[in-house]
């Protein structure tokens, strides 16, 4: 990492009257959680899976909630329980931190379903979950377009990746599932996020050509949601992208690419900044 992008990225941030935070699956590596990067990276996760032969597209297929509901809760049942427990890293304090100090009016997007944003403390209606939440459900068939709190207890048994206990409908008996948009899915409702995205949009149309700057942590190549919308934000008369990546941070000048994990990133701008 070369200390002139480092504080080219302290001077923009300085300057700038706006903030959108962006991350994908690597956010969450500093706190514990998986990336599931590659099969291995999933297999590593979940040697269980491995024996079976599936990997990550297989285990977060929609099939499974009407096919076999206690293998399809079996993992989000397990990855609802792991990310209740996880604890969010000190950079979304830090994040925080720089939001108050500097007066910056901000915006989270994530393709994360995690919720670590809202555990740690940030405003839940200034927050972008493009892929929805395991912390919500909705019907698998559906029969309705509600949507609601998981606050259901899962228990797995990790030895098979089965559930022990499976949520259901309240309005029509039939299995529900998590509101995250999967692989192949065509019946996942999209409203709580539809909802998301128009307040961000207000957000971006009340920031327009004013200084913007857009930090982008953990987004990789595979599944490039974040990574397109860093670009088409930074494209913006008067916005700048700050990409932090450890293996892939490749942006094109003047954005900021930063070779190193979100944590370490963090940091390593708060040094400079404060």
């Amino acid at each position: 990492m070369a200390q002139k992008s480092l504080q080219e990225a302290v001077d923009y941030l300085q300057q700038a009257e706006a903030l959108v935070i962006s991350t994908g699956a690597g956010m969450g590596v500093d706190s514990g959680l998986p990336d599931f990067r590659g099969d291995e990276g999933f297999w590593n996760a979940y040697p269980m899976y491995k024996n079976l032969g599936i990997n990550f597209y297989d285990a977060a297929n929609p099939i499974h909630f009407s096919r076999d509901p206690e293998f399809g809760w079996g993992f989000y049942g397990h990855r609802t329980n792991l990310y209740r427990e996880t604890v969010p890293h000190d950079g979304f304090g830090l994040l925080q931190k720089w939001i108050n100090t500097l007066g910056l009016d901000s915006f989270v997007v994530t393709s994360n379903v995690d919720g670590q944003f809202q555990k740690a403390g940030f405003d839940g209606e200034r927050i972008v979950e493009v892929h929805g939440s395991i912390h919500h459900l909705q019907c698998q068939r559906p029969c309705r377009r509600d949507i609601w709190r998981n606050n259901e207890e899962i228990p797995v048994d990790f030895t098979t990746m089965r559930a022990q206990h499976l949520p259901h409908c309240p309005h029509c008996g039939e299995i529900a599932r998590p509101n995250i948009l999967m692989f192949g899915d065509f019946s996942w409702i999209g409203d709580r996020s539809a909802a998301q995205e128009k307040r961000f949009n207000e957000f971006l149309i009340r920031h327009n050509g004013k200084r913007l700057v857009i930090i982008e942590m953990g987004a990789g190549t595979a599944v490039p949601t974040i990574r397109h919308l860093t670009q088409t934000l930074a494209q913006k008369p008067n916005a700048v992208a700050i990409r932090i990546n450890p293996r892939e941070p490749q942006i094109s000048a003047p954005n900021i690419g930063l070779s190193l994990g979100a944590l370490e990133g963090l940091m390593a701008i708060d040094q400079e900044l404060f």
